[in-house]
């Protein structure tokens, strides 16, 4: 199975005041690693983003962290397509630094459009349908 990687390398401004990774910005990084994805992959689905016509709401989100990581370290941020249903996908997240998982987390994203009396589901692009169809778990086809 395939997996989509974006590496990050890790700034002060993300640490507290002890000197590790704040943990809210490990799902900031799964956010991060979502949108790299589509700019690589899936442009047109960035374009109706932008135009409006398309919402990717989060809706759901967890993580779990195992060992501390610290300012200047390099994070692989590991993501797979985990499941689909027509208008939600879920993805799972491996945060590694030098091939030791440090935190694993996933979230759920609902495809969306806005109208007059509030956002309404709508099936999933196909363009991000096909992009994400390789990084798939055989296991949820």
């Amino acid at each position: 199975m395939r997996r989509y990687v974006w590496r990050h390398v890790v700034t002060f401004d993300e640490t507290n005041v002890v000197g590790n990774v704040y943990f809210a910005h490990y799902l900031h990084w799964q956010g991060r690693c979502r949108e790299m994805f589509l700019a690589e992959h899936a442009p047109g689905v960035l374009a109706d983003l932008a135009a409006g016509s398309l919402v990717l709401a989060t809706v759901a989100c967890d993580m779990e962290y195992f060992v501390e990581c610290f300012a200047f370290e390099v994070i692989d941020v590991e993501m797979i397509l985990r499941g689909r249903q027509r208008s939600r996908l879920r993805m799972d997240f491996d945060f590694r630094r030098d091939g030791q998982r440090v935190a694993s987390g996933s979230q759920t994203v609902a495809c969306l459009r806005r109208t007059p009396t509030g956002a309404e589901p709508v099936d999933v692009p196909n363009e991000l349908r096909s992009a994400l169809a390789p990084y798939e778990r055989s296991a949820t086809r």
